[in-house]
């Protein structure tokens, strides 16, 4: 039986297995369902290049309860993304990544308070000079909201960053990116050069600032925690991925 990702009610299904395993094939490792192997909406076989990553997936279905929470399964939608859409959407995946670099949000500082600045800068230049001595991707910085056109050589080294990168390892990247707001974030998750809790704390260092100040609403509080876990299910997909990624 198929698990067609991201059908029923807001993306929930009735559980209809009670065994998952993970099984070798030609096609990488694939996830079992009750002996039966698990399919894409692509109805492509679910499996991972790594057996490690096909366990990661595997436990999501493992944890579910008496409904299957889809769209709480990370990897499980990241998997089934580079498995049905790599063939035709790589290019996109890449531009993507690129189009947030164009307004990367390590670039663009406060022009007022100089403590944020001074807390933006701690928290960024690292990232912005890792960049620079590992990617050779040189971005300008400034302050305010007014767009800086960055360097013409700063998108075409992170393009060849980008294209060095397999399928999957891409397809994570793109998720660390738009999660994060930042390309230099995705891709220093991607070369595993920070530690992931500092970079997720990197990307919020102006909504900390303000909850510091004003205090945090309900729905604020929700989103951030949203966005922490699927930026941890970034970080445990190249934590799986392994030395490749």
């Amino acid at each position: 039986m198929m698990a067609q990702l991201g059908s029923g009610a807001q993306g929930r299904i009735k559980k209809f297995y009670k065994q998952v395993a993970v099984e070798a094939t030609p096609q990488g490792f694939a996830v079992h369902l009750d002996g039966r192997p698990a399919k894409t909406p692509g109805r492509s076989l679910l499996a991972a290049p790594e057996r490690r990553l096909a366990e990661a997936i595997a436990s999501e279905w493992r944890e579910q309860g008496e409904e299957v929470d889809l769209p709480a399964m990370a990897l499980t939608r990241l998997a089934a993304s580079v498995i049905d859409l790599a063939a035709n959407d790589r290019a996109q995946w890449t531009d993507e990544v690129l189009n947030y670099l164009r307004s990367d949000l390590l670039c663009y500082r406060a022009d007022e308070s100089a403590s944020l600045v001074e807390r933006q800068a701690a928290a960024w230049d690292p990232l912005l000079h890792w960049a620079e001595e590992t990617l050779g991707v040189t971005l300008k910085v400034t302050a305010g909201i007014v767009a800086v056109e960055q360097p013409a050589e700063a998108f075409e080294a992170a393009l060849r960053a980008l294209e060095a990168m397999d399928d999957w390892t891409l397809m994570g990247a793109v998720s660390a990116t738009q999660i994060s707001g930042s390309a230099v974030i995705g891709l220093a998750l991607a070369r595993r050069a920070f530690r992931a809790g500092d970079l997720f704390r990197a990307s919020r260092v102006d909504e900390h600032f303000q909850a510091e100040r004003w205090g945090m609403d309900a729905e604020a509080a929700a989103r951030e925690a949203r966005l922490e876990r699927a930026f941890a299910a970034a970080d445990k997909w190249f934590e799986a991925l392994g030395p490749s990624a």
